[in-house]
C-alpha cells in the first residue's frame, strides 16, 4: 500500500488549518520527557505544513488517563518540548474540544500551531465515538494522520476523524507504511528475521507470519528457553513459560520444517547466579543450564553466528533484545545484533519497542535502514493485518 501524504502533486496548503494527529506518547517522570524521540519524528511534517502556508493543531494521547482529565498526563511538556524543535511558539489548549478550542483553532493564521490538550481525557476517543470525532474535527479543514505509532488502534483520533476531512499521511506514517509494507511485498533475499522478548505467546502471530516469509529466524531473549524446553532442555532457573507456552514453541518448531525456514536457537548462554550487574557469570552450552543459574543473554559463540547470519543477508528485521541489555553485564548479545546490523550491507529494519530502545542506548539508531516509532503497530502490519489507522487514508492503487 502506498499512501498518499502531504507531499502528493496538487497538494496545496496554503490557509488550511490542519489537524495533525501526532504520537507524543512519551514518558515522563515528574513532569520531565525522559525520551524526546517520537517527538522528534514528528517535526518534519509539522514543519513542511508550516513552511507551507498552513496552520497546525497538534493532537495525541499520553498514557492511559482513564478518559477523564488527570494533570499527570497533561501534555503541556511536550508542547514545550515541540516549541523548542520548532523555535516558535507552541500553545497548549485547555481541551482537545469544545467551542473554545474550535474558536481558537478557527481563528489560527498560516504558520501558527497549537496543542490539543491529551485526547484520552475524553472516553469517545478510545470509543471511536463518532460525536467526539466530529468535535475533534471542528474548525479544522484538513487532517493528517502522522501517529504509526497508533495506528493499529481504531480510536477517534486515527479512525472515525479521516473520515470527516480531506485526509492524508504525514511523512513519517508514509515512510512507516513503505518500508514495512516493503518488507511484506518485496524483501532481498536471504530474508532474516531476529526475534528476542520475553514470551512466545506474546509474539506468536508474528514468528508464524516471519516463518512463512524468511529464509531464517534466529531466536534470542528469554523466550529462547521455552523453545529449548520446548525442545528436551534444561533451562535452570531461567525464565520460561508453562505447558501452553511450550505447546506453541514445538509447534512453531515443526511449522519451521514444514516450511523450510531455518529458525535457529542460541547454541550457548550466558548464565547468572543471580539478576543483578554482580552477579557469578559463566557461559554453557544451551542445553547445558544447570539447576539455579538463569539464563541473562545469548553466548559468545551465538552472538557470532548470529553476526555472521546478519551480515550475508539481503534483509534483516529484528524486534526484541537478546539478553537483559538494560543490565550492562547481560547486554552483550544484543549490542553485537545491533552492530551487525549496522554493519550489515542489506535492508536493516527495527521493529521499534526495546529493540529501538536497545540501538538508540548504543548510538546507532542512524546506521540502520529504518528504526520504526512503533512497536506494536509495527509487528501487527508484520504478522500481515489491516491497521485501522492506515486503511482510513487514501492511497495509491
Amino acid at each position: 500500500m502506498e499512501l498518499i501524504d502531504i507531499n502528493a502533486p496538487g497538494q496545496d496548503w496554503r490557509g488550511a488549518r490542519v489537524l495533525v494527529r501526532a504520537d507524543l506518547n512519551v514518558p515522563v517522570e515528574h513532569g520531565r520527557i525522559t525520551d524526546d524521540a517520537r517527538i522528534a519524528a514528528s517535526i518534519p511534517t509539522i514543519r513542511e505544513l508550516l513552511n507551507r502556508g498552513a496552520a497546525v493543531g497538534v493532537c495525541s494521547h499520553l498514557g492511559r488517563p482513564k478518559g477523564q482529565p488527570t494533570p499527570e498526563y497533561s501534555l503541556a511538556p511536550c508542547a514545550t518540548q515541540l516549541a523548542r524543535y520548532l523555535s516558535r511558539r507552541v500553545d497548549l489548549l485547555p481541551d482537545c474540544v469544545g467551542p473554545e478550542v474550535t474558536a481558537r483553532v478557527e481563528a489560527l493564521k498560516p504558520g501558527e500551531i497549537v496543542m490539543l490538550e491529551n485526547l484520552r481525557f475524553h472516553p469517545g476517543e478510545e470509543a471511536n465515538d463518532p460525536t467526539f470525532a466530529a468535535a475533534l474535527a471542528a474548525g479544522f479543514t484538513h487532517y493528517v494522520n502522522d501517529a504509526f505509532g497508533a495506528a493499529h488502534r481504531a480510536h477517534a483520533s486515527t479512525e472515525a476523524v479521516a473520515h470527516l476531512l480531506p485526509s492524508c499521511a504525514g511523512l513519517l506514517m508514509a515512510r512507516e507504511v513503505d518500508v514495512i509494507g516493503g518488507l511484506l511485498e518485496r524483501p532481498q533475499h536471504p530474508f532474516i528475521a531476529v526475534i528476542g522478548g520475553s514470551k512466545v505467546g506474546d509474539k506468536l502471530p508474528l514468528i508464524q507470519a516471519l516463518l512463512e516469509r524468511c529464509d531464517r529466524v534466529l531466536i534470542g531473549g528469554a523466550m529462547c528457553f521455552t523453545f529449548l524446553m520446548a525442545s528436551g532442555d534444561a533451562v535452570g532457573a531461567s525464565l520460561h513459560e508453562g505447558p501452553e507456552g511450550q505447546q506453541m514453541a514445538h509447534e512453531l518448531l515443526e511449522s519451521a520444517v514444514r516450511l523450510n525456514c531455518m529458525l535457529q536457537l542460541p547454541s550457548d548462554i550466558l548464565i547468572a547466579d543471580r539478576f543483578s550487574g554482580d552477579a557469578n557469570l559463566q557461559v554453557v552450552a544451551s542445553d547445558g543450564i544447570p539447576a539455579g543459574w538463569m539464563g541473562v543473554d545469548i553466548g559468545p559463540k551465538t552472538a557470532a553466528t548470529y553476526r555472521e547470519v546478519i551480515a550475508d543477508a539481503g534483509t534483516i528485521f529484528w524486534n526484541g533484545p537478546m539478553g537483559a541489555f538494560e543490565v550492562p553485564a547481560f547486554a552483550d548479545g544484543t549490542r553485537a545484533v545491533a552492530g551487525a546490523m549496522a554493519d550489515a550491507s542489506g535492508v536493516t529494519v527495527v521493529g521499534g519497542g526495546d529493540s529501538g530502545a536497545a540501538v538508540a542506548q548504543f548510538g546507532l539508531t542512524d546506521r540502520f535502514t529504518h528504526v520504526s516509532t512503533g512497536g506494536g503497530a509495527a509487528l501487527e502490519m508484520m504478522e500481515g493485518r489491516t491497521l485501522p489507522g492506515v486503511a482510513a487514508l487514501p492511497h495509491r492503487g
